[in-house]
């Protein structure tokens, strides 16, 4: 058994892209090597900063011989056409054997296909993959025509101990590597993936990613220790950091203690986001004054390398500093007056515009907030946005919100206003905390539903894994917001008086090819190229409150699927737009489908299944819609007349149930129309001779079904119980 092993050396890849790339090239050459029958034991992939490495093991030196069966001509053909199979196949008539099948009697030739030598078959696929990776971003370098995500300065490619010949763009594989860049760089000969992999660690590499992270973290988790400090954990810069150092050597550095005034989040972002430090914390739970940094070198003995993160943080700490204090020169009121100079979207308008309906969407929906004073949303709406204006939040993007809230204290706004300046961006993720202070809720709702109703108007919405404008977060926003805070809300009113905040102008105008922003060529080309997208782009039928709606629905069902909430039941009781209170909505479906997991509830959806299919199938063959009242004198059977009874007794009650949100009561109130609908079906012919009766009957049906909808929608309930009341011949007979 030979060994496959494939190292691509380059410049420094991004972190972010390692993992993925490494898995794409396993999953193609898993793939390749399967449709060439090339059987194997092991196939793992390995990924640092520098270099990319497949390692395949269990290879046999060929590929196995495989038979081929062709079938020739039937045995009483003529003698030319067998003749000419038997040239085509390079066999002898005496090697040809005859098989009976169901038309008649044939010749077959057993051909043995021998397999290439599994070198060959390898060198295809590699040559054939490589070229095929998908990296997110990738260049071009020098002279040369091919890309790669970084410049590419070795190929190395063995098998069985031996090199295989590549070729990749302008480079030849060989059978050698290098280790660390600076701690090993020199090169060294590879045959078997254990010694290749015990020379890089010699020559102070380690291969694999999972190691790298391990010691990163015990020894973080050790140095913070030793100095009585906590290392607060943080496993997405620990997979960024991983991905930086190919030897990884943890190191502490400190923080000029003034520099600790600055707010926490201002401090933790220039340490963790643009540094790619880990934050300590002190035995209170306070960021400590110190940091750790991951080296990619054996040791530090003169701390240079410590002494050059520390500079690197103090200059960017020392400009955070500088802005924490300047900003506050600039009230947050005046700086509302600046959002004018900013542009939320070019078809959208300015951040300030964007600021004033918000505030006017805010106030509107105020009132199904609890506790929520109109002046303090007010005020809130208006001042949530300024804080873009300021120089902290230009060179920390991220602490948008932020430091609005720290500069609203600092001003002495309320703490309400504060803190829903603070959280109106909130939550920004699955794991991240909504907002439950009322202020905070109207706002944080609001600006929301104003970008959703803004971007969904121009049709600038979601398609596939596309989402520039985070609008499925946005909308998962609002679901969460909603839910946790257990709000009553109408969905549907809200989003109708969102929309009615932007101008009809601009909502309604869309731009032609005679009409550029822009005079020069760039802009005319720029232009054209968003008419064709927008030509390309099929909007869905139905207004922007429906797609919305729908939308919502859509990002409901992916938020329930943890609570194992079946699809079907959120697109029944969602149907029709007749229920857009979210808490209602998820109360009345945990109710109906406790009903429908009960016996009652499997034969009430068979039987409601049945009469709509009667209803429709009729209403079809007479060209008219049956949705008027059943006629009480036209009802013959007693078990029609108990079913008009029962419908008429249950209507109101599961109507005054379903306004008291008494969704168990409706639900119960529904099971009984079990027995007097099995009572119909068993006894009542539909389709019967008179067409007065036949009318009132379908009508009788019309009204069961519409009384059911009250509830949801059953007809887009799926799946198991489809066949719960399969018709008799008898009651087939019936409906003749």
């Amino acid at each position: 058994m030979a060994e496959l092993i494939l190292e691509l050396l380059s410049e420094e890849i991004p972190a972010r892209m390692q993992v993925p790339m490494a898995e794409e090239l396993r999953r193609r050459f898993e793939a390749a090597v399967k449709t060439a029958e090339l059987y194997h034991s092991k196939i793992e992939t390995y990924v640092t900063p520098r270099r990319l490495v497949l390692f395949a093991d269990g290879f046999s030196l060929t590929q196995e011989n495989k038979m081929e069966e062709r079938r020739g001509p039937r045995v009483d053909a003529p003698e030319k056409a067998i003749e000419g199979f038997v040239r085509s196949t390079g066999l002898k008539k005496s090697q040809l054997v005859t098989k009976k099948t169901d038309k008649g009697e044939f010749y077959f030739a057993m051909i043995e296909q021998k397999g290439k030598p599994t070198r060959e078959v390898l060198q295809s696929i590699l040559e054939e993959i490589l070229p095929a990776l998908t990296w997110p971003k990738s260049m071009r370098w020098g002279a040369y025509s091919m890309r790669w995500v970084r410049p590419l300065t070795n190929l190395c490619c063995v098998f069985g101990g031996e090199t295989l010949p590549l070729v990749f763009g302008h480079i030849t594989s060989n059978n050698q590597s290098f280790g660390h860049r600076f701690l090993g760089p020199k090169a060294f000969t590879v045959k078997q993936f254990m010694a290749y992999q015990e020379t890089l660690r010699k020559q102070h590499v380690i291969l694999s990613t999972e190691e790298r992270k391990w010691i990163i973290r015990e020894e973080a988790i050790a140095l913070a220790k030793s100095k009585r400090f906590k290392l607060e954990e943080d496993e997405g810069l620990l997979d960024e950091v991983a991905g930086l150092v190919e030897w990884p050597h943890v190191l502490m550095g400190t923080i000029e203690k003034h520099y600790m005034e600055v707010p926490e989040e201002v401090l933790i972002s220039a340490i963790r986001t643009h540094q790619k430090y880990f934050v300590l914390r002190d035995s209170n739970g306070n960021l400590a004054p110190h940091f750790l940094v991951v080296s990619n070198m054996d040791k530090d003995p003169k701390g240079a390398i410590v002494a050059g993160n520390e500079r690197v943080l103090r200059a960017r700490l020392a400009d955070a500093s500088f802005f924490f204090t300047h900003d506050q020169k600039i009230s947050l009121e005046n700086r509302a007056e600046k959002l004018a100079r900013i542009v939320f979207h070019a078809r959208l308008g300015t951040v300030e515009e964007k600021m004033l309906r918000l505030k006017a969407t805010a106030k509107f929906l105020a009132v199904w907030v609890p506790h929520a004073d109109l002046d303090m949303v007010d005020r809130a709406s208006r001042l949530c946005k300024s804080d873009l204006t300021t120089e902290m939040v230009g060179e920390f993007p991220e602490l948008q919100g932020i430091m609005g809230y720290y500069y609203a204290q600092a001003a002495g706004e309320p703490d309400a206003i504060a803190q829903a300046i603070r959280d109106h961006y909130a939550p920004q993720g699955p794991s991240d905390r909504c907002p439950t202070e009322p202020i905070a809720v109207a706002v944080a709702i609001a600006d929301k539903i104003d970008t959703l109703a803004g971007f969904f108007a121009i049709d600038e919405r979601p398609t596939g894994s596309r989402d520039p404008f985070g609008l499925r977060r946005a909308a998962l926003g609002i679901i969460r917001i909603i839910l946790e805070n257990n709000l009553s809300l109408p969905l549907k009113l809200l989003i109708e008086h969102a929309l009615k905040q932007y101008p009809a102008s601009l909502l309604k105008h869309q731009p032609t090819e005679h009409e550029t922003p822009h005079s020069t060529e760039e802009g005319k080309k720029r232009l054209l190229e968003r008419l064709k997208k927008l030509k390309r782009h099929k909007t869905k039928p139905g207004t922007v409150v429906e797609q919305l709606l729908e939308f919502f629905a859509d990002r409901l069902k992916a938020m329930l699927k943890a609570e194992d909430i079946r699809h079907d039941l959120i697109s029944a009781v969602f149907d029709g737009g007749t229920e857009d209170d979210l808490c209602r909505m998820v109360r009345r479906m945990k109710a109906l489908e406790s009903f429908l997991s009960t016996e009652d509830g499997v034969n009430l959806l068979a039987a409601y299944r049945r009469a709509t299919n009667i209803v429709r199938i009729e209403e079809k063959k007479d060209d008219t819609v049956y949705d008027d009242s059943p006629s009480k004198n036209t009802l013959e059977q007693p078990e029609e007349q108990v079913l008009y009874e029962v419908l008429h007794t249950l209507k109101p009650n599961i109507r005054e149930a379903l306004k008291e949100d008494q969704f168990e009561d409706a639900m119960a109130l529904l099971s009984e129309l079990r027995g007097p609908i099995d009572a119909f079906f068993e006894h009542v012919t539909v389709n019967c001779k008179s067409a007065d009766v036949r009318k009132n009957r379908l009508l009788l049906l019309s009204q069961m079904r519409a009384l059911v909808h009250e509830i949801a929608n059953f007809e887009l309930i799926a799946g198991q119980v489809e066949n719960a009341a399969v018709e008799t011949p008898e009651q087939r007979a019936k409906l003749a």
